[in-house]
């Protein structure tokens, strides 16, 4: 039997309940999902990517068909090398479509046996994103309706900073 493991990629900072949605929805569809978080040295984030690792871990607890992990380079070839031929996208939006749209067909041109598999995310997580999430919580707003509470904590121990 095939065992079909799809890579959830992001820069997860923070991860939402958005996130988590896709996660959740994509264990239904694949034996294993690897959430992985980018590591981009010319991107700063406003947590570490350990901070992150840490963070979508509490979220996620412990479930052998769920790796968490981190990639430096091309997707495509952090994808071939963890077995899988499958990147995992969310969509919330038609404007989230056309980026989305482009970078899959190049990984595709890179990697031809690498496929793009996009899901909707469910109603009502179609606004939320990690900005939106980071912008009002730096303004002292409420998010427990966007993020987990470690997630929430985490966030207000970074603004409360300073």
């Amino acid at each position: 039997m095939k065992t079909h493991i799809a890579v959830y990629p992001g820069s997860f900072d923070p991860i939402t309940y958005g996130h988590l949605d896709i996660i959740h929805r994509g264990l239904e569809v694949f034996d294993e999902l690897i959430v992985a978080v980018a590591s981009n040295s010319e991107k700063k984030g406003l947590f570490t990517v350990a901070e992150r690792l840490d963070m979508i871990r509490q979220t996620v607890g412990d479930n052998p068909r769920l790796r968490v992990d981190t990639f430096e380079g091309l997707l495509v070839d952090y994808v071939v090398a963890m077995g899988s031929r499958v990147i995992l996208r969310g969509l919330r939006a038609v404007s989230d479509f056309e980026y989305e749209f482009q970078i899959a067909q190049m990984n595709h041109t890179v990697r031809e046996e690498v496929e793009t598999l996009f899901m909707m995310t469910s109603v009502p997580f179609g606004y939320l994103s990690s900005s939106i999430v980071k912008e009002v919580a730096s303004l002292k707003g409420p998010i427990d309706s966007f993020v987990p509470a470690p997630v929430k904590a985490a966030l207000e121990r970074k603004f409360s900073k300073g």
